[in-house]
């Protein structure tokens, strides 16, 4: 247990100062009565008596005890069970994106497509997002927070070559990652070594987890996008693409060549068909928030911090109840 307001801890010190002080009130007060020629002594208290003079006491003092506690703002760590399916948002970065064959181009279209995926998604699904264009890389862990995924969404601008394999392959390792949880020594001669290529398993056995891939589908670097969406689809893990572009393309001026780019919607149908997945045109971009009603999800276990300051202040106050009770049925007075 760790506290966000450690120094309200030494609060605590302050109720047996408080006993104390009540002490010598106490015995002030019997001397006083004595002066005044008043009885200070009494026969001996029966054991019943004495229990229940001593028990709301004991009570009063363990109640703020408790609530000192609850001042410091205890929190801890507790495995909590939740429904939880991941979906790896893999976005086109490549010069190609820049393209105007959509209105104002491929990457605003693409953005705003993931941003209105993202902004539908419903509770239990984590997002991350994969960027690639001759290489790739996961620039947002799959997360829950909407504003992280977006912002990162937002910073995605075009780049040089296009990879789709790479995205893909990114994107299976995010998943990995993902279902792995945290851990560490990425760079420590401890971590494990790569582990073997995973044994074929029907379509959509990994069906917790999902590719969404914007792309325009043009593809000129290694490795071959169709061999990474067979290692998808060996992994059981769907991919929906997102064909980015028209059929009849634009033509770029890329470092002072001409290049004319168009949709490879082909391929992209061919991956969606090859990992169980579905082909959606740019088009059709609002059909992004349906992809998650086919994704299933899967009971995980993650450790979460949560405050416990409710929990003790609510026992404070029952404790300090129980004993403001007993003492007013026992002793007729409140202490």
């Amino acid at each position: 247990m760790s506290f966000i307001w450690p120094p309200a801890l030494l609060l605590v010190l302050l109720v047996p100062l408080g006993v104390v002080v009540y002490r010598v009130i106490e015995r002030r007060s019997r001397r006083g009565i004595a002066a005044l020629g008043g009885r200070t002594t009494a026969s001996p208290a029966s054991p019943t008596r004495s229990f229940r003079r001593a028990v709301p006491a004991a009570l009063f003092l363990v109640g703020l005890t408790v609530m000192a506690v609850a001042l410091a703002r205890p929190q801890g760590t507790i495995a909590v069970p939740r429904q939880e399916g991941t979906v790896i948002l893999a976005i086109d970065v490549s010069g190609s994106m820049a393209a105007t064959d959509l209105t104002p181009s491929r990457m605003a279209a693409a953005k705003a497509a993931a941003k209105t995926f993202v902004e539908h998604q419903p509770p239990g699904i984590v997002i991350g997002v994969v960027a690639f264009s001759d290489a790739a890389l996961t620039v947002q862990a799959p997360t829950d927070d909407q504003a992280s995924v977006i912002a990162a969404i937002d910073r995605l601008t075009p780049q040089t070559g296009t990879s789709v394999g790479q995205g893909i392959l990114a994107s299976l390792d995010a998943i990995a990652a993902a279902a792995a949880g945290p851990t560490g020594d990425y760079y420590s001669n401890r971590s494990p070594s790569p582990s073997p290529s995973p044994t074929p398993v029907p379509t959509g056995t990994h069906a917790p987890a999902a590719i969404v891939l914007l792309t325009d589908g043009e593809n000129n670097e290694s490795p071959d996008p169709i061999a990474a969406a067979r290692a998808a689809a060996d992994r059981g893990i769907r991919i929906d693409t997102v064909g980015i572009g028209s059929a009849a393309g634009a033509t770029l001026d890329l470092n002072g060549f001409r290049v004319h780019t168009q949709l490879d919607a082909a391929t992209l149908e061919q991956i969606a068909q090859l990992t169980g997945g579905t082909y959606y045109a740019a088009s059709d971009s609002q059909q992004l928030v349906s992809i998650y009603g086919h994704l299933d999800t899967a009971l995980v276990v993650r450790p979460e911090a949560i405050e416990l300051t409710a929990v003790f202040a609510g026992a404070s106050l029952f404790i300090l109840a129980l004993g403001a009770i007993a003492s007013f049925v026992w002793l007729g007075r409140l202490p």
